[in-house]
């Protein structure tokens, strides 16, 4: 099947699984809405007491938008084991299709779903008052860093769940996706952790995610690491996520799907 048959077919399967998350509005309205519930709550509820160094508006909206992309990979994660029980995936492998286009479609509407998301976030962040000064360059190398994440954690998902036999599986997997944020530096400085914290803490791919996207919109980390540092960290993490991940998700789409 040549190059351009299969870009057509992920076209199709990015509209379908688009269309299939306005057809949820549930969802999609949840995923949208949580990110910002949750940054209300920790801004004007825990904010006064919670001190990290600087305004707390602008410390918390980088883990924010980090656990943004967490709950939309969990999203895709439920699309996929929805479509791998309910048949529809052998329906597809019966036309002449690119198998990895069914793939594809799901992570290229979970990265859709993902910038609106962190689109919505930030706007909710500057109107509440957070002030970044990064330069029109730095928002660029920001924009590129949650791509690049959304990307890889949306690849994750999407293989974790190739081993889900249904969605309430997923959901489960889904939850331990969206508890690891809290465990980094995404709403309080990894010193103010206890010492086992403390280690996971500075220790998970999440911390230099956040760290990057803060240093990069605040001109500052909280670990006093430079932005450069944090961000060569971030890049090899999301590399080798998206690598494994990929490779790993098509395999065992393949081995799932085999006739």
């Amino acid at each position: 099947m040549s190059l351009a048959y299969a870009v057509s077919d992920a076209q199709v399967m990015v509209t379908r699984c688009t269309r299939r998350s306005l057809r949820d509005p549930e969802a999609f309205f949840t995923a949208l809405m949580l990110p910002i519930v949750l940054m209300l709550l920790f801004v004007y509820v825990f904010g006064g007491a919670l001190h990290t160094g600087v305004k707390y508006v602008d410390y918390v909206v980088p883990g924010l938008i980090v656990l943004c992309a967490g709950f939309g990979a969990g999203t895709t994660a439920v699309a996929v084991a929805t479509d791998m029980s309910n048949g529809i995936v052998d329906r597809f492998r019966s036309m002449p299709i690119a198998s990895s286009s069914i793939l594809v479609g799901h992570i290229f509407a979970s990265l859709a779903r993902n910038l609106i998301a962190t689109a919505l976030v930030i706007g909710v962040g500057l109107g509440i008052g957070w002030r970044p000064v990064a330069s029109p360059a730095a928002w660029l190398a920001a924009a590129g860093m949650i791509v690049l994440f959304i990307l890889a954690l949306s690849w994750l998902a999407a293989r974790m769940n190739m081993l889900a036999r249904s969605a309430e599986a997923a959901n489960a997997f889904t939850f331990v996706l969206m508890f690891i944020p809290y465990v980094s530096t995404a709403f309080v400085p990894a010193a103010t952790l206890p010492g086992p914290l403390r280690w996971v803490a500075e220790h998970q791919p999440f911390t230099p995610i956040i760290e990057t996207m803060r240093g990069l919109w605040m001109g500052h980390t909280s670990t006093g690491a430079p932005t450069g540092h944090e961000a060569w960290i971030a890049v090899a993490c999301c590399g080798v996520i998206l690598a494994i991940a990929a490779a790993g998700g098509s395999w065992l789409f393949r081995h799932r799907t085999a006739a």
